[in-house]
């Protein structure tokens, strides 16, 4: 009798995990789904306030923020001019992440990948479009990758703070871009701090004629596909994914940490590199010093607005590419520093990162639950009898 009892218990110990389970799952994904909503539209009731108490109509600032940003056909154009790199330098962060290696050198690998770019789209002549096109690209991303696999090297290899180390590479990367741009790659005469114009044959063609928008767009969409089909349906993306769950137990399954990881830093940084040609070869068309000022921080905004998702990474860098480009528009209409802006994505970042607190609550509940907590919320859910009418997942 006692070990019928005990088997009893245990039996129903086990649906009660499995329940439990089907709870964190179901609310893990409820949370993640409307989290990025959430985050935006507190960040933008929250700045409304402020713009309020600063004696101006949120109704009026924001209007003119999306007349600025969808108004007509250019300005819509141009928002997603503005978006093109931070999606791109937000899909290799979240890629990464997803690996849980955390990418801070998007800055640098975005000058290296320009520079890379420029050298060969000025100083490769007599090539035909459909050739120095490609290599020029090509350039910015081994550019990128290059500049990201050094500190990834390390980390992976010696456990280095990848922190530290990608914002030092930072640091050099923006000072090697000023260095050539007033000195060995200077246009002449040499009045200004920038290179001569890449050739036309190294020029990214307009997508919609009479506006800024490139082809570089058409790179952000194929990439952010590519990656979303690479992390969810590929053997890839289950060993990064497996990387950035459980680090030691992907080392006992067989997965090589360290070539994971180099990997990662590689191709967040090839994508960065990717922007920084973009951006030169699409609108600047020479180089000069911080041409994408910041980009590689709000990338990261941009990632984690996604949830790392790379179709939700593409829509929120769709997003702060907008408000880049209605920016001057909110401005002019009402009168509202410029810096407003930057209120609005730090707050935005802000709320993100409350959102991916919250989405862990299931999970904590979850093992307090299973760790036979008398009061627990989940606990005492399992035992009511809705509960133990759900069907499985």
């Amino acid at each position: 009798m006692p070990n019928e009892v005990q088997e009893n218990e245990a039996g129903s110990r086990n649906i009660d995990l499995e329940h439990l389970d089907l709870l964190v799952r179901r609310y893990g994904r409820i949370i993640s789904a409307v989290a990025p909503v959430t985050a935006v539209i507190t960040a933008l009731l929250l700045i409304g306030v402020l713009i309020f108490s600063l004696g101006k109509s949120p109704f009026e600032a924001y209007k003119a923020l999306f007349v600025g940003a969808f108004g007509t056909l250019y300005d819509t154009a141009t928002s997603l001019t503005r978006a093109t790199p931070l999606i791109l330098v937000g899909l290799g962060a979240a890629f990464a992440i997803r690996g849980s290696v955390f990418n801070i050198g998007g800055e640098g690998q975005i000058a290296i990948g320009g520079l890379a770019a420029t050298l060969v789209g000025i100083y490769l002549p007599n090539l035909p479009g459909y050739i120095h096109l490609p290599l020029t690209l090509l350039a910015g991303f081994i550019g990128g990758g290059i500049w990201g696999a050094i500190p990834g090297y390390f980390y992976a290899k010696r456990g280095t703070n990848l922190i530290i180390t990608t914002i030092m590479m930072n640091e050099i990367a923006l000072g090697i871009v000023q260095m050539m741009v007033k000195g060995p790659i200077q246009e002449p005469p040499g009045n200004y701090p920038q290179s001569p114009q890449v050739l036309p044959t190294a020029v990214l063609p307009l997508i919609i004629p009479g506006t800024v928008l490139h082809a570089g767009f058409l790179l952000a969409i194929l990439f952010a596909i590519i990656l979303y089909v690479v992390l969810f349906h590929s053997p890839l993306g289950y060993e990064v994914r497996a990387v950035g769950e459980n680090a030691i137990a992907a080392r006992h399954a067989g997965i090589n940490i360290f070539a994971t990881r180099v990997l990662l830093m590689v191709i967040a940084g090839g994508l960065a590199g990717l922007a920084g040609a973009s951006e030169i070869l699409g609108s600047q068309l020479r180089l000069r010093p911080a041409f994408l000022p910041n980009y590689g921080y709000e990338a990261l905004a941009v990632a984690m607005l996604g949830q790392t998702n790379p179709l939700g990474v593409f829509i929120a860098g769709i997003l702060f590419g907008a408000l880049k480009a209605g920016a001057g528009s909110m401005q002019r209409a009402t009168n509202l520093p410029m810096n407003l802006i930057t209120v609005v994505s730090g707050v935005i970042i802000l709320f993100v990162v409350l959102a991916k607190i919250m989405t862990r609550l299931p999970r904590y509940l979850a093992k307090r639950s299973a760790g036979g907590g008398s009061g627990d919320f989940l606990s005492r859910l399992l035992a009511s009898k809705s509960l133990k009418g759900t069907p499985h997942a």
